[in-house]
């Protein structure tokens, strides 16, 4: 079966080259639908919105549904999101990613009511897609079926929910965030975790000591979030540890080591991230270089004026930077 016309809007309303076009989501030729769905949407009214939503939900052709589903992304009412949502169970995968996608580009607060509710059905997709849209929403509502989310048996759940609270900064996540990022099993979800804490104070030893158990996980993409979160959040109790990291066996992690370091304003690291002027790796030296520049250490010049013939050039241009930085405190 094709859409059926009375789920269409009355021709009556609608311009002759919008009645025209409705006739043919009723061909017997996916093709043609799709493309007639294609022409309605540039036509951009509202009153056609029954006939996308239709063929989203009773056409038997995938890529009709697929078109439908991408067409709805440009209206927000409660039938559009409910139909979108809805359209996640379809038997088409194809469908189910245009349709969150579209979830995803959501704009107005309101739709985060119907994105709610579905953030509680069974299916981890719908689940997934639900939070994933609560979260470009920035909808304030989204933080009791974010926490819960927690503790879903999906990874890619929980990382939806890090995610939603993440940007929604509300210090009621903090603990609950900790503790994910020490005891998940997923490496992707405790690293989201450790970023997620940036918003937190950095006078908070609780959540100090997560990010500093971070610096030591087995995966070093946690690590090196740890480090970048330490640096924004000017933790100083930190320098020891950051100094540590500065030896780790990825280079990335030494990088944002090095760059947190810079951050803390801390001139007893001076010594320590001067060391890194010498290695190997141009991107480690370059961040270096900047670093001292921050920490403001005249102890540091020696060793930067030494690299000012580094071989890379952008080195020596954050070399020069340096200098000027810490000249200039005098």
């Amino acid at each position: 079966m094709t859409v059926s016309t009375a789920s269409l809007p009355n021709a009556q309303h609608l311009t002759t080259e919008a009645s025209a076009l409705l006739t043919r989501l009723s061909d017997a030729d996916p093709a043609v639908r799709r493309i007639a769905l294609f022409e309605l949407a540039d036509l951009e009214d509202a009153a056609l919105l029954p006939a996308f939503v239709a063929a989203l939900r009773d056409d038997p052709a995938p890529e009709v549904r697929r078109e439908a589903a991408a067409v709805l992304a440009s209206w927000e009412n409660d039938e559009v999101v409910d139909a979108l949502c809805a359209a996640l169970l379809d038997a088409d995968g194809e469908v189910q990613l245009a349709a969150a996608q579209s979830l995803s580009e959501l704009k107005e607060p309101s739709s985060g009511h119907v994105l709610r509710r579905w953030a509680a059905r069974p299916e981890p997709f719908v689940r997934r897609a639900a939070l994933r849209g609560l979260r470009e929403l920035r909808f304030a509502q989204a933080f009791d079926p974010a926490s819960l989310a927690l503790a879903d048996a999906d990874s890619g759940v929980r990382l939806e929910a890090v995610a939603v609270l993440g940007w929604l900064k509300d210090e009621r996540a903090l603990g609950p965030l900790a503790s994910l990022a020490a005891s998940d099993a997923n490496a992707d979800v405790r690293r989201a975790c450790v970023g997620a804490l940036g918003f937190a104070s950095c006078d908070d030893q609780a959540i100090l000591d997560a990010l500093l158990a971070a610096l030591r996980d087995e995966t070093w993409q946690v690590r090196e979030e740890a480090a970048t979160t330490l640096g924004k959040l000017r933790a100083a109790a930190a320098r020891a540890a950051l100094v540590e990291a500065l030896g780790d066996s990825y280079w990335q992690v030494r990088l944002r080591a090095a760059r947190a370091l810079g951050q803390l304003r801390d001139a007893q690291a001076a010594p320590a991230v001067a060391a890194l002027l010498v290695h190997t790796i141009s991107n480690l030296r370059k961040e270096a270089a900047l670093a001292l520049g921050e920490l403001g250490s005249h102890g540091s010049l020696p060793a930067l004026q030494a690299a000012l013939d580094d071989r890379d050039p952008d080195v020596r241009k954050a070399v020069r930077i340096a200098i000027g930085q810490i000249e200039g405190s005098v």
